[in-house]
């Protein structure tokens, strides 16, 4: 393999780019909210009418809201709820508790969601971007391109939808509460910044301004953007930052992920040490395990090596049996590699859990169902 960086500009999309969604309820912040319904002629309290249906009722649907009366609630969600996602393609695994959706954009662009409810807790994974710039060559988002931005709100819809499906019992195991959300879908969440930041703020404000979720339930995944993370560390949002590592050396990882070539190995550990220093939290090493790529033993030892470095007690590994897409030379790990992989790891005493892999009969690998559709 060689290697093939590519020049991205984090702040734009790239070619593709397509209009800006209109503006949401879920875009505005509660002050803003007031300003628009006072805008459209209506009182103040009108705001937090609407936000209780919306983050706490979890509905737009304005004939559910009685305690409006008709012809306000007409205007203010005519005004302030357009239409962002529609679902095109549902798919269901693992007895209905994996929950893998098809999103059509406004402008036709695709995402993914995919809600996953365990024993003791439901997860949605969120897709940030349509596409990725990431350039990844395993990944089949990361083949697509990047598309676009999401706004706020087309986040925060994939959580409401979410977060709804459970509380009307459409997923097996009765009426539940959405109790995490990971930024691991489509795209590369920091280089989203200001719009993930944004959801994250609408995840954890309390209700009824926000859906009330604890920071700490909330992942924000990121291949190594070391500016973007040291300045997530000095938000004050304890957020769980997940690096995907995938290789422990420059020379294979700048192969495998692209930007390693602009935030070395050095460098993106190191921000992920300062993110531990700053928050308290413990940052997760992801490595998604492929077969004779980057599943050494010795290159367990020198992750191990490379994680202790930095000291002990401030990282957690999560090894990830990759889940291929349909054709690809990229495939899992054989699973005695895969074991001894995880024993060296934990010989170094890096706390080490393999990844529940869920959804590989239904495309479970982020970006592969916007892929057939292409």
């Amino acid at each position: 393999m060689t290697s093939t960086p590519v020049a991205l500009n984090l702040s734009t999309p790239a070619r593709g780019a397509r209009g800006k969604p209109p503006k949401h309820f879920a875009d505005l912040t509660p002050a803003e909210r007031v300003e628009k319904v006072v805008e459209l002629g209506e009182k103040p309290l009108r705001a937090k009418q609407l936000a209780t249906h919306y983050f706490s009722h979890l509905t737009s649907d304005p004939s559910a809201m009685t305690d409006l009366p008709a012809a306000t609630r007409d205007l203010l969600v005519e005004a302030l709820f357009p239409p962002l996602l529609t679902p095109a393609r549902t798919l269901r695994a693992d007895g209905g508790t994996t929950v893998k959706t098809l999103w059509h954009l406004f402008d036709g662009a695709k995402v993914e969601s995919v809600l996953m409810r365990y024993a003791s807790r439901s997860t949605l994974c969120v897709s940030s971007q349509a596409g990725c710039g990431m350039a990844c060559p395993f990944c089949a988002t990361g083949q697509l391109g990047l598309t676009r931005n999401l706004s706020a709100a087309e986040i925060i819809e994939q959580v409401r939808s979410a977060a709804r499906s459970l509380a009307a019992g459409e997923v097996p195991g009765g009426e539940s509460r959405l109790s995490n959300v990971v930024f691991m879908g489509m795209g590369e969440p920091l280089a989203n910044y200001k719009t993930v930041l944004a959801t994250v703020r609408a995840l954890t404000a309390p209700v009824p301004e926000g859906f009330g979720m604890s920071a700490r339930n909330i992942t924000v995944s990121t291949v190594g953007l070391a500016p973007a993370m040291d300045r997530l560390a000095k938000e004050g949002i304890p957020v769980t930052l997940a690096l995907s590592l995938h290789a422990p050396d420059d020379e294979l990882r700048s192969e495998l992920v692209p930007m390693n070539s602009r935030f070395s190995v050095k460098e993106v550990l190191d921000s992920a040490r300062g993110y531990f220093e700053a928050t308290g939290r413990r940052v997760s090493i992801e490595y998604a395990l492929m077969r004779d790529i980057n599943d050494q033993a010795w290159r367990a030892d020198l992750l191990g090596t490379e994680l202790n470095r930095r000291g002990r007690g401030w990282v957690h590994c999560n090894p990830i049996p990759l889940n291929p897409t349909p054709g690809s030379k990229w495939t899992a790990s054989d699973p005695a590699v895969e074991a001894e992989f995880v024993a060296r790891l934990r010989a170094h005493g890096i706390p080490t859990t393999v990844r529940d892999t869920r959804g590989s009969d239904i495309d479970g690998a982020c970006g592969q169902l916007a892929a057939e559709e292409d």
